[in-house]
């Protein structure tokens, strides 16, 4: 069986999401279980596009941890990367989307299986076949986890494997903001891409994300691209010899939990299939009007990995434009 193009590290949770919308965590009566973490909703988004995906993490060996697993799995990703812990819990999230479009996340992880995954138990050859090793930050918490990361990223470099960074900022697991801003940074300038939201860049750089010269400042010598979400407004990319604007799509937004994993989860099947996109500007804009469209898409419907689209929804909404 061939590797897997794409392996997507990190975390696999339980997202508990309000069964009304608009309200507080505490208004709330009902709540339904989505699958959720952001590395795991990544390798469905590819996954569902049609591409080659594994996703590469632990989870409790429990009820929740097994069926996290069942899903990811359902939805076309290799799962063999996957371990279960014993004596941990699968972690659980509860998020709602307030009136005034606020997220609020709620955490149960003390500490959960994804924190106590060892570097014995990666599969480095899946990695280190892979085209693109993809990651995101809260794996770089808490040890052991965060030296697994840095040596699953460091295996991957070292073969010749592209790097893709997300940090996915998710302020209430860290000890301080300060140590978020400094965590995030710790491995910025390993990555080939990272995509960032405008929040992340108002709170890594402290500035005005519209403004591209605050966006620079997160450009480092090396890095292939820089991609910036602006939410339904689309997205700003920024190349080495290149830089501009795509527009986004226009639905009827329900939740946005996933839309960021599903516009990741497209440009890295994109980039999977053609890697000279990250050199030319008329590809790489087509590339991303395929992930502005599954973003928008994956705000339709509650819960990530349930809205992630698959490619004849993607094109027809491109083409609908």
């Amino acid at each position: 069986m061939a590797s897997p193009s794409i392996v997507s590290f990190g975390e696999m949770l339980i997202d508990f999401v309000p069964d009304v919308s608009g309200v507080s965590l505490a208004e709330s009566k009902g709540f339904i279980k989505a699958p959720g973490g952001a590395p795991a909703n990544v390798a469905c988004a590819i996954a569902k596009l049609g591409g080659s995906a594994a996703f590469v993490g632990k989870v409790g060996d429990d009820e929740f941890g097994r069926m996290l697993a069942d899903i990811v799995k359902s939805n076309g990703v290799n799962v063999d990367g996957v371990c279960f812990d014993a004596n941990a819990r699968t972690a659980l999230a509860f998020v709602t989307l307030k009136k005034n479009g606020e997220r609020e996340f709620m955490f149960y992880r003390n500490p959960s299986a994804d924190m106590l995954f060892v570097e014995s138990e990666l599969k480095m050859d899946m990695i280190k076949h892979a085209k693109i090793f993809h990651y995101g930050s809260i794996s770089l918490i808490t040890e052991p986890v965060r030296s697994t990361h840095m040596a699953a990223m460091k295996a991957a470099k070292e073969a010749g494997v592209l790097l893709s960074y997300d940090p996915n900022l998710r302020l209430p697991l860290w000890p301080s903001p300060e140590a978020a801003r400094d965590g995030i940074k710790s491995i910025w300038n390993q990555a080939d891409f990272i995509k960032v939201s405008d929040e992340e860049v108002a709170f890594l750089t402290q500035g005005d994300p519209n403004e591209d010269e605050v966006v620079k400042k997160l450009w480092y010598d090396g890095l292939k691209l820089l991609l910036v979400t602006y939410g339904d407004k689309g997205c700003k990319y920024f190349a080495k010899g290149f830089k501009g604007h795509v527009d986004g799509y226009a639905v009827k937004t329900v939740d946005t939990t996933g839309a960021g994993d599903a516009f990741v989860g497209a440009f890295l099947f994109s980039v999977s299939k053609d890697p000279s996109i990250l050199e030319n500007e008329g590809k790489l804009k087509e590339a991303l009007k395929l992930s502005n469209a599954c973003g928008a898409i994956c705000t339709t419907q509650k819960g990530a990995i349930p809205a992630l689209p698959n490619m004849s929804a993607a094109v027809a909404l491109i083409g609908g434009k």
